[in-house]
Order: structure tokens, then C-alpha cells, then sequence
């Protein structure tokens, strides 16, 4: 029987309709519903953007109170003439969203542990984690503290209504391209999802710990071996602030409970695997110099945040005028103002504090109901908070997290037998006390920044700062320079903090917080320049105990340079922001290569040594030197101080690399370059040989790749958020490294460079690794990345009234109220 072929066809028809219209798994990942995603109406055709696309456009809305005019400039930055301040965070909303909504909204579930709702099944252990963490319960805090501020409530409502008029404005065929790949739709914006982006950063910048990692360590090590690997204070510090400067008064004194070291001890293998953690490296630099040390006479101020690289890229570049202030730099896709950067009177930058605000105490419920802990001597009425968190695809997943009370502060219990965390294995409880969760209003530090015009305002602004806690640094154009370690800071007694600590009582708790009188500051200090690059702030004068790892080097060179600078311009700067020098390389050659036995070498080695001898210390594109040093490096370590950690728990802290550098510079029988393993002592020269022929086998196989060079070798790339290879760029051609002021590693670096001259026409410079648009079809997704990777800075356009018609400008936005 034939089958008519108009039935053949409505049979076909039906079938692609219904393929096309659902989610199918393709290589274990689900693909977008394919009849959406190529719609030519509504699909991913829609977010190809012309590259000559005109922004210019006129919008009324009910919410704006004057007029608002943005001059789009020729790298798509929007400069906002409001005659009203808060129409103007109205409109940086509209354009965050315009441009950055797909990334503003992702951030946010992960900040509130709602990642499952996109990703699935996959997404739930991160959940429970940032849940756990008490993520959402910091930002409620935060949001109430901000409701108190009339001036900060209103510059968000005025931020979240401008976010939302956007979302309200889209249609499915102008959704953001990832929408439509991953399957969903933007919700409304409001406060809360500021607060909780606000708090994602608390988390990336002050969020890190090793409290299980040292609990272990220290278990496992002798004192003497302990703290060799992990002293209180290295040699080669250079602190932020100078040695030798005298303090306030002390007026805390944290007192040690008397059996600190017994309640340390003995509590093995904590840990069986790593958690999520942010980054170690999540620092910056950051320095002023005064006007007695610039060519022109004036201060120059620096910074560059080292972060993530992504695509989008974190930061959003903006000019916001208004009748009461003027600013120009950098802000958060997710929260109204500028972050980084200058107004027509200062410049201000931050660096990470890098202090330890996060701590463990160990919960003794009375049953496992949890609904009592022991507290003084008496059980206590725990809080709980149901979580119920939906998973794609999936049954909603319902946690009940216990709140105890440690002192004033109710503290979310992250580890318990429900919950393990992939980092406890004893079953055993573990509340997490972070400051993160005390009430705080952070964007009025930017509020006030925003509008400072002197000394005494930024010192008014900068104490609003609670966390995280940042090295805030400031110049004026009437010459004055600051810096101030910014931040609520536990007092802590020697080594509180390090490890897990008792909760069953007061005496292990926090006494108190840093006197703001006591936080480390510099205000115009005699040797001309203030600076800070995430090292220790204080020397061993400083009264209160700050922790124990902290990065060196880059500081030490900073600090370095800029003694012997003088005359400097903006173009030294910008070469001193750049510079690829490794300075614990120049440290360490000169014992390196006195100690290699040459004789004991083949062809191969003797080539790789070679190419290290003649090498200038400089982690350079083309390098082949830097690859086999920082090879080498990494090999030494780990044939020193492996064998030490043959019988450790599984997860434990290793030695602090400036434990390792020190210790063989000042002593060439250092403990541990024996393997205690093996029947013979080894020396120096045995290991530093061993280290180079084990790095010759990474060596060959990199250079069969064509990977010797630095720069290929390190590789670095600006993945997508998403990371979908399409939309990321790799194999970078840039320099750098961890330990290099340029401290760019292969999806870590800085994120913002900035050069700001305070002379009376104001001459700044910056870029960041990224583009204006989050809309990968758009030729301002990415257009800075070749720029920053050169090394090179876009002159930065504080544009003024009269200046409409000026070339520079390519499209014109007008908000008016309708």
C-alpha cells in the first residue's frame, strides 16, 4: 500500500517539532531545545549584534524624577549626566542589565546556593555548602542594615528599579545568548541580590581558611617541625606599613585560654578530600606616590586587583555625573556606584587584607536531634533554617541547618553528620564564625568615596568597610596620600584562629574586634609613597596576633622600586604595573646553581641548565628560562618535603613556599632537605640535581609541544562564565606570574589596571581583561583582552558638559520620566 506523501510529511513535521522543542543530553551534557535556539524570530541569530550598531535612544520611565543623558563612547563606556543622583543609579541598573544581566543573575545563585536550579543535580553540593555558609543569611543582615541608611536604601531601590525596568523591557527574542542555551529566564531584581552579590566578593576576598588543614598539620608535625614550616612572621617581610612605626596604645588584650595547645592537639584526619575554596591568590596591588616623587608634581595613584578572569568580565567601566559628585573607574555589574577609581578631587584603590575572619568551633549537641548544644556548662535551644532547594529535573532537596549562638553572634553549624562537606569524616559538628555575618553596609563606603574631596572625607568613608577587609588607598589633588588596612579585624590572641577551635564555652570565642584607633594606617609618611601588595600589614611590634601566611614578594619589589624611583610619570607607572620581574628567583639562583652537580648532568639537563644560567630573572613573553625555573622550582619543593608527608592525613596543609626559600638561604643543612626515607643524608646539591632531571622530562615533552616558551607554557585564557570555549580566549600571549607585580597566572591576574595622575586636569589610564558587552556576538565582548595582554592602557575619558559632540562619542541614550 502506498503512503501518501503528505502524511510521510506531517509525520517528519511532527517528529522535528517535537525534537526540536525539548532539552537532549549530547555527550552527557543537555543541549539547548534546538527549535528555540535556532528560531531565526526568537533564537541565538537575534544576539548577533551589527558592529556598527547605533545604542542611541529615548526612554521614559515613571521611576526617574529629572533627566538622564548616557554619551556611549567608542569603547561602548557609558557616561551618565543625571540632574538627579539616585535617576542616575536608575540608569546604571538599565545598562548593568542591558549589558551584563546573564552575569549579574548566575552570580547570585551561586551566592545564594541556587546553582541547582540551572545546572541540576550537579549544582547541589555547592548549595548546601554556600547555604550552609550562611551566604543568604549575610545578606538578609546586610540588606537590613542597609534599610537603615536613607541614603543607601534609596541608591539601591533606585539601582534594582532600573535593573528591572530592563528585564521588563525584553522580549524572548532579546534574551542574553546563555538564556537561551541553558533554558531559562531572567526574574526581577532586588536588593537582596545586591546584598548577595556583595557577599559572593566577602566570599572570594574573605572567605578563604586552612583551619582543618593546620588542625592536621599541627596534629601531625613536632612543634619544632611545625613551626619551621609555618612560622608567624618571615625574614624577608616588608610590611605595609614601615618597620619601625610606632602604634596606638593598645586597649584589648586577648587573653589565651590556658589549655590552647592541649585542645589543639591529637585530633587526627579531619579532612578526607578538598572543598570548594576561593582562590589563595585573590589579592592586588596597589600604590600612591606623593607629588615630591612625580615629575609633574603631583600624586599618582595605582591599582590592579588581581581575580578571576572571565568573560564577562567582572567589572563594568562607568562615568556617573551629578549636581553632588563626579566619579569615574570601575563598578560591579550587580551594585550601583563606582568601586575603583577617581573623582575631580581624589583616586582611590584597594588591595585584599588577607586576614583570617572566618573560624571553626567544634558543637557538642546534646542528641542528634541537634535541638540543644552545650554552651557554659548549660544546653541551649538551637535555631534551625530549612532550606529547600530546587534541583532541575529533580525532586526539591529539603536541609535543615542548626544555628548556635557563640557569644552575640548566632553562627550557622556548616559540618555536621548530615552534611560532611567532602572535608570532615569524624562526625563531628563544626560551627562557622565569620564576619561576613555581622550586620554591615558596604556600599556606603562607595557612596562616600564616590563623593570625597579630601583626606577627612576618605578617612569617613574607608571605616565603613566591615568585610572584606581591604587596604584602601587614597590621593588627593592637594598632594596628600593615605592608606589605611581597612576592616572589622578580630583581636586575636597568638594563634587563634589557626585551627578548630573548642565551642563549648567563651574562652576560645573572639574578645572583641580591633579599636578603629589601633588599624594600621599611613597618612603622608615621610619616604614619599604608601603601597601594599597583600603582605603582612604589621611587623612583630603590631599587639594583636594577624595570622600567619601572607604573599611577600610581590611587595618586597614594589616597595623596592619605589624607594629608588624619583621623577616618575604615568608611563613609569604603568611599566612598574606590567613588570614581569621574579624576584625569590633572583634569590634563589645564585644557591641553585652553585649547588647543581654539573658532572652528574646529561646532554638534556645540561641544555635545560643553560638556558636557566643565561636567563635574567624575567618571567617575559618568549621566556624559556622562566618555564624551566618555575618547573625547577616546583619539583625542588616537592622533592624536599614530600617524604615528610608520607604518613599525613590525606588533607593537611603544606609548608608555606617562603618557609622552603628561607629556610635553604639561611641554612644549607635545612632539616628537610634530607629524605628520611632513604639510608644516606641528602644535601643540598643532591636535591637540587634530583629536582632538575625530574623537570627535564616535563621539559622535553613541553618543548615537543612548542609549549617552552613562558607564555605558552603558562597559557594563560579568559574563560566564559559558562566555560563554553566559543566564548573564551586562550592561549594568551602575556607574561607574569604568582610571584611577579604582574602576577598574571593562567585564569587568575589583574583584573583592572589604573593609572590616575592627580595633576589639575586629571591624566588616567586603564583596562581590564574584557569588553563592555556581556553579549558574545557583540564586538565589545571582548576587545580589551589584546590591549591588556600587550601590556598597553586606553586613556580614560572623564567627559564634561560641552563635550557631547566630541568624535568620541557613538551613541546617545536619553531617560526622562514619562
Amino acid at each position: 500500500m502506498r503512503i501518501a506523501p503528505f502524511i510521510i510529511t506531517a509525520v517528519i513535521t511532527t517528529g522535528l517539532v517535537v525534537v526540536l522543542n525539548t532539552r537532549l543530553t549530547i555527550g552527557g551534557k543537555e543541549a539547548p531545545a534546538f527549535g528555540s535556539f535556532f528560531s531565526p524570530q526568537h533564537g541565538f541569530w537575534q544576539n548577533a549584534e551589527n558592529a556598527n550598531k547605533d545604542f542611541t535612544t529615548d526612554l521614559k520611565f515613571p521611576d526617574l524624577k529629572g533627566k538622564v543623558n548616557v554619551y556611549l563612547d567608542d569603547r561602548l563606556v557609558p557616561h551618565i549626566f543625571a540632574d538627579e543622583e539616585n535617576d542616575a543609579y536608575f540608569v546604571q541598573g538599565f545598562l548593568h542589565a542591558k549589558f551584563r544581566l546573564w552575569q549579574m543573575e548566575l552570580q547570585t545563585f551561586a551566592a545564594a546556593g541556587r546553582a541547582s536550579e540551572i545546572l541540576g543535580e550537579k549544582g547541589l553540593n555547592h548549595d548546601r555548602e554556600f547555604r550552609r555558609l550562611g551566604m543568604v543569611y549575610a545578606a538578609e543582615i546586610a540588606e537590613k542594615e542597609a534599610d537603615k541608611d536613607p541614603v543607601i536604601k534609596a541608591e539601591c531601590d533606585a539601582y534594582t528599579a532600573g535593573v528591572n525596568a530592563y528585564i521588563s523591557s525584553l522580549t524572548e527574542s532579546s534574551l542574553p545568548l546563555e538564556y537561551k542555551l541553558i533554558g531559562y529566564k531572567p526574574e526581577r531584581w532586588s536588593n537582596l541580590k545586591t546584598s548577595l552579590f556583595l557577599k559572593y566578593m566577602s566570599y572570594d576576598l574573605a572567605g578563604h581558611e586552612d583551619d582543618i588543614e593546620m588542625t592536621n598539620a599541627k596534629s601531625f608535625f613536632s612543634a619544632d617541625d611545625f613551626l619551621k614550616l609555618f612560622p608567624a612572621l618571615q625574614d624577608s617581610l616588608d610590611p605595609i606599613i614601615p618597620k619601625g612605626t610606632p602604634f596606638p596604645v593598645q586597649k584589648i588584650f586577648p587573653k589565651a585560654p590556658a589549655n590552647v595547645d592541649s585542645a589543639y592537639l591529637n585530633t587526627k584526619d579531619i579532612a578526607v578530600s578538598e572543598s570548594e575554596k576561593p582562590d589563595r591568590d585573590n589579592g592586588s596591588n596597589n600604590w600612591a606616590v606623593s607629588g615630591s616623587k612625580t615629575k609633574n608634581g603631583a600624586p599618582i595613584l595605582c591599582n590592579d586587583p588581581h581575580l578571576g578572569l572571565n568573560l564577562p568580565s567582572l567589572w563594568y567601566e562607568v562615568q556617573i555625573s551629578t549636581p553632588s559628585f563626579n566619579a569615574y573607574g570601575v563598578s560591579f555589574p550587580g551594585a550601583p556606584g563606582v568601586v575603583i577609581g577617581y573623582n575631580d578631587s581624589c583616586a582611590f584603590g584597594f588591595t585584599n587584607g588577607g586576614r583570617d575572619v572566618r573560624d571553626y568551633y567544634e558543637i557538642q549537641f546534646k542528641d542528634d536531634t541537634r535541638k540543644e548544644y552545650l554552651f557554659n556548662g548549660t544546653y541551649h535551644t538551637t535555631k534551625f533554617r530549612i532550606d529547600t532547594i530546587k534541583i532541575k529535573g529533580k525532586p526539591n532537596f529539603i536541609d535543615s541547618v542548626a544555628y548556635v549562638q557563640l557569644g552575640s553572634n548566632w553562627c550557622p553549624v556548616m559540618f555536621d553528620k548530615t552534611y560532611s562537606g567532602n572535608r570532615t569524616t569524624n562526625n563531628k559538628n563544626y560551627a562557622v564564625r565569620w564576619t561576613a555575618h555581622d550586620p554591615s553596609n558596604e556600599l556606603k563606603i562607595f557612596n562616600m568615596l564616590n563623593h570625597a574631596k579630601n583626606y577627612a572625607d576618605y578617612a569617613a568613608a574607608v571605616t565603613n568597610l566591615h568585610t572584606p577587609g581591604q587596604n584602601c588607598a587614597f590621593a588627593c589633588k592637594n598632594g596628600d596620600i593615605a592608606l589605611r588596612t581597612q576592616g572589622d579585624w578580630p583581636a586575636k590572641w597568638k594563634g587563634q584562629g589557626d585551627y578548630v577551635m573548642p565551642g563549648t564555652d567563651t574562652s576560645y570565642l573572639w574578645q572583641g574586634m580591633i579599636p578603629q584607633d589601633e588599624v594600621p594606617f599611613q597618612y603622608n609618611p615621610e619616604r614619599g609613597f604608601i603601597s601594599s601588595a597583600n603582605q603582612k600589614p604589621v611587623d612583630e611590634t603590631y599587639p594583636y596576633y594577624l595570622g600567619r601566611n601572607y604573599p611577600l614578594y610581590r611587595g618586597y619589589e614594589i616597595n623596592k622600586r619605589l624607594t629608588a624611583m624619583s621623577n616618575i610619570t604615568p608611563q613609569d607607572m604603568m611599566a612598574l604595573q606590567t613588570d614581569n620581574y621574579n624576584a625569590p628567583a633572583a634569590m634563589l639562583m645564585p644557591l641553585f646553581l652553585k649547588s647543581i652537580k654539573e658532572n652528574e648532568l646529561n646532554s638534556d639537563e645540561k641544555k635545560y641548565l643553560d638556558l636557566l644560567k643565561n636567563w635574567n630573572f624575567r618571567n617575559d613573553v618568549g621566556s624559556q628560562g622562566a618555564t624551566v625555573f618555575e618547573l625547577l622550582w616546583n619539583n625542588f619543593q616537592h622533592t624536599v618535603v614530600d617524604d615528610e608527608y608520607l604518613k599525613a592525613p590525606k588533607i593537611i596543609m603544606h609548608p608555606f613556599e617562603s618557609s622552603l626559600l628561607e629556610g635553604i638561604l639561611k641554612d644549607s643543612a635545612y632539616k628537610f632537605l634530607d629524605d628520611v626515607t632513604t639510608p644516606q643524608i641528602e644535601t643540598m646539591a643532591d636535591d637540587i640535581t634530583a629536582a632538575l632531571k625530574k623537570t627535564t622530562l616535563a621539559l622535553k615533552k613541553a618543548e615537543i609541544e612548542g609549549r617552552l616558551n613562558w607564555d605558552k607554557y603558562k597559557s594563560t585564557h579568559v574563560d566564559h562564565l559558562a566555560k563554553l570555549p566559543s566564548f573564551s580566549r586562550t592561549n594568551l600571549p602575556i607574561g607574569g606570574g604568582v610571584h611577579n607585580i604582574n602576577a598574571t597566572k593562567e585564569t587568575h591576574g589583574p583584573s583592572w589596571r589604573m593609572v590616575i595622575s592627580l595633576t589639575k586636569q586629571t591624566e588616567a589610564y586603564g583596562v581590564y581583561p574584557g569588553g563592555q558587552s556581556g553579549n558574545p556576538g557583540s564586538k565589545y565582548y571582548d576587545n580589551f583582552i589584546d590591549e591588556w595582554a600587550a601590556g598597553k592602557y586606553y586613556t580614560l575619558w572623564m567627559m564634561t558638559k560641552g563635550e557631547e559632540k566630541d568624535k568620541r562619542v557613538t551613541g546617545t541614550m536619553s531617560f526622562s520620566k514619562n
